[in-house]
């Protein structure tokens, strides 16, 4: 899994690591079940301190969206309980919130918001089709 990070953003680097993982899952680029790198190494890789990656992952393990196992590490969630699906619904609420007061502040009118929902859906699907999953 790649990382991006922008330190210039304003947007604390946890939450960054955090948002990447939580697309990665979305996209189908991390499946339920698979192994999220180890804290350290990680953080050696992106030149953060490895409280900044474990806050990171302490912030997915409280949404749910992965869980530890000691002495093994860090995995994708399965996320088939009704209460897990619940809080992912909460999670993007909040985010589905955050994009439509950015549009209103970008003067994007509403039904031009609703087609780039529609195209960024579209995309994604495209891609999932292109690596063969369903």
């Amino acid at each position: 899994m790649l990382f991006s990070l922008n330190f210039k953003s304003g947007l604390p680097v946890y939450l960054q690591v955090a948002g990447q993982i939580k697309a990665a899952a979305a996209s189908g680029a991390l499946r339920p079940g698979e192994a999220l790198p180890f804290i350290r190494p990680l953080a050696e890789e992106l030149r953060v301190n490895r409280n900044t990656i474990a806050k990171a992952y302490g912030e997915l393990e409280n949404q749910g969206v992965i869980e530890t196992i000691q002495g093994k590490g860090c995995f994708l969630a399965q996320n088939h309980s009704p209460l897990k699906k619940e809080i992912r619904r909460k999670l993007l609420i909040k985010e589905i919130d955050q994009a439509v007061v950015q549009a209103h502040h970008l003067q994007v009118p509403p039904d031009e918001f609703l087609q780039l929902v529609r195209e960024r859906l579209d995309a994604i699907a495209e891609r999932q089709r292109a690596h063969g999953e369903t």
